[in-house]
């Protein structure tokens, strides 16, 4: 039979309430030395709150629902890490959905977490879709957008300095390795952060003669190699490369050995997400490394109110290999 707060007074010798008190922290304080009893007590009896009986009682589940535009990307699920453990610290189990990249999954996501009753919802939200949070602010549940918002969104959101994160990269090709010919790798629509990064680099680019170079592809290691494959065989390569994310950054550093391009001294390449993974490829790619903690933090305090909270910081430009410059400086 499941461990009651009756079995743990009884054994550290104590009333329901104090026990109570203990486990939920309030809304009485307890000495420190009856307070260790009846932890003492729990542990030994292998006692677990009941949460059900706890979002009964306060009227809140202590579950916060975090959409993911796509779980598998080490972008978002770095993101997703961070949020998880600034949500831990303020006692909130964290209940996560992956959209997939899909408007109509991310939809049905933000309805079951509604439906499940959760206290908040944070939402990692891609390019395209409605605006799910909207849903959630009739339901009088708070939420926070994260990385992008729907055009038009009154919901607050929390996203990195794109124009900071392409400049500092264009600049660093340009004036570091004296490179003039760098071409932007976007994705499928200008729209989200993507479009925004694309906008930073045409206006980096604006005081070059001719058109730069923009290529596009979806945001998956096997779209950028077939692209930057079909590139390298028409002897079509820009001698520098600006991706808009890892994932993208990493499938043209695949094709371009393939291929015998070399990286960097053919094919300068920066990536502009910065997840842990982009220290680990071969060469390491130069990257401009997204705040993601600043992120999650920024996003908890608006979700729990705390208007405090300072802003969220600018990507760092973190010099690897990738872009010809000594590798881990």
């Amino acid at each position: 039979m499941a461990v009651t707060l009756a079995d743990v007074a009884r054994r550290s010798g104590t009333s329901t309430a104090v026990v109570s008190y203990v486990m939920n922290n309030g809304p009485r304080p307890v000495a420190p030395a009856t307070r260790e009893r009846v932890l003492k007590a729990a542990a030994e009896l292998g006692y677990r709150p009941n949460r059900i009986a706890r979002a009964l009682r306060s009227r809140t589940s202590g579950v916060v629902g975090l959409v993911l535009a796509d779980a598998s990307n080490p972008y978002f699920g770095a993101l997703a890490r961070h949020v998880e453990r600034v949500l831990e610290e303020h006692d909130k189990l964290t209940l996560t959905g992956n959209a997939g990249y899909a408007a109509d999954r991310q939809e049905h996501l933000v309805e079951r977490f509604l439906a499940a009753q959760v206290d908040g919802l944070i939402i990692v939200s891609g390019d395209g879709g409605s605006d799910v949070a909207a849903e959630a602010s009739a339901a009088g549940v708070p939420s926070v957008y994260v990385h992008n918002a729907p055009a038009g969104a009154r919901t607050p959101a929390v996203a990195a300095d794109n124009d900071d994160a392409v400049r500092a990269a264009v600049a660093h090709l340009r004036d570091t390795h004296g490179l003039r010919e760098i071409a932007f790798l976007a994705g499928p629509r200008d729209a989200g952060p993507v479009g925004l990064r694309q906008e930073a680099w045409r206006r980096s680019m604006a005081d070059l003669d001719g058109e730069p170079l923009l290529l596009r592809c979806d945001y998956a290691r096997a779209a950028a190699a077939d692209l930057i494959a079909g590139l390298a065989a028409e002897g079509s390569l820009p001698r520098a490369l600006v991706a808009a994310t890892d994932e993208q950054a990493i499938g043209v550093l695949a094709a371009a050995f393939t291929a015998g391009v070399r990286v960097p001294e053919d094919l300068a390449v920066i990536s502009l997400d910065g997840a842990p993974e982009s220290a680990y490829t071969a060469p390491s790619l130069t990257v401009t490394s997204q705040p993601l903690k600043a992120m999650a933090e920024r996003a908890v305090a608006l979700l729990l109110g705390n208007a405090a909270h300072p802003h969220t910081p600018g990507a760092d430009l973190v010099v690897r290999g990738s872009c010809g410059c000594p590798a881990g400086r």
